[in-house]
């Protein structure tokens, strides 16, 4: 992976599980990592602590990547909520939205310019499968990464006439602390698959080293994508039995 030698790269979550594989993945193949997390990142080169559900704490980072002279951002820290829409808190609501896709819209915002200036810039926005097939009792998180896949868009568009290019990835789900419990029961009472973090690491950084567009980890995963595209309705009778598998737990 020559293309990562010498790349100043900005990764977020780089303390988490998969966050941290990643960082450290692309140090070993030449890349100078910063990684932004409420903890310092033992797998970076350097850390910007700082907490991306808040707005001064969203403000603190992108004033400090303003002027990191960094050539690649990568948007991967996240948080999930699972269960009933109707229950979930307004403060729950509200971080979510902000950590999923405010904090990644800002920091890109924040970052763009130095990249034209330095004549070089890659963004990479860690989605979710789903974001691509919004699922029952992820409402708050599936709508977040929908539109960070909107975002991640728009920019490609908005950005083909400058040296920046963006890439959009999404995994399935992975074997992280986001996998509650309550997500563990779901995954075996509907046969979902979990992928372990080294694999999902691995394919990003893949991606990043490739500068691809577009990343869907997973074979079936590629093809119910297409599937909800197309034929929607179609996806609706195909989940129907595991939303009411999954609206079993909460009875």
């Amino acid at each position: 992976m020559r293309s990562l030698e010498g790349r100043q790269i900005v990764v977020t979550g780089a303390a988490g599980g998969i966050g941290s594989l990643v960082a450290a993945a692309l140090r070993r193949n030449g890349a100078h990592v910063i990684g932004i997390d409420r903890v310092a990142c033992p797998s970076c080169h350097a850390s910007l602590e700082g907490d991306l559900s808040t707005e001064d704490g969203i403000a603190g980072i992108a004033s400090a990547l303003e002027t990191s002279g960094c050539d690649t951002l990568v948007n991967l820290a996240g948080v999930q909520y699972f269960g009933r829409f109707a229950d979930q808190a307004a403060a729950s609501l509200w971080s979510g939205y902000v950590v999923n896709l405010l904090a990644p819209a800002l920091l890109t915002r924040a970052i763009i310019p130095g990249m034209i200036e330095k004549g070089a810039g890659h963004i990479v926005n860690i989605g979710s499968v789903l974001g691509l097939i919004p699922f029952a009792h992820f409402a708050s998180y599936s709508s977040a990464k929908a539109g960070l896949k909107g975002l991640s868009d728009a920019l490609r568009r908005e950005l083909a006439v400058t040296p920046i290019t963006v890439t959009h990835i999404s995994p399935r789900a992975v074997r992280t602390k986001l996998a509650t419990p309550e997500i563990l029961r779901y995954a075996k009472l509907t046969g979902m698959r979990l992928d372990a973090p080294d694999k999902v690491a691995n394919r990003i950084v893949q991606a990043i080293d490739g500068r691809e567009r577009d990343v869907v980890i997973g074979l079936p995963e590629n093809l119910f994508v297409r599937l909800n595209a197309l034929a929607p309705r179609v996806m609706d009778s195909a989940l129907a039995a595991n939303d009411r598998k999954a609206a079993s737990l909460f009875s």
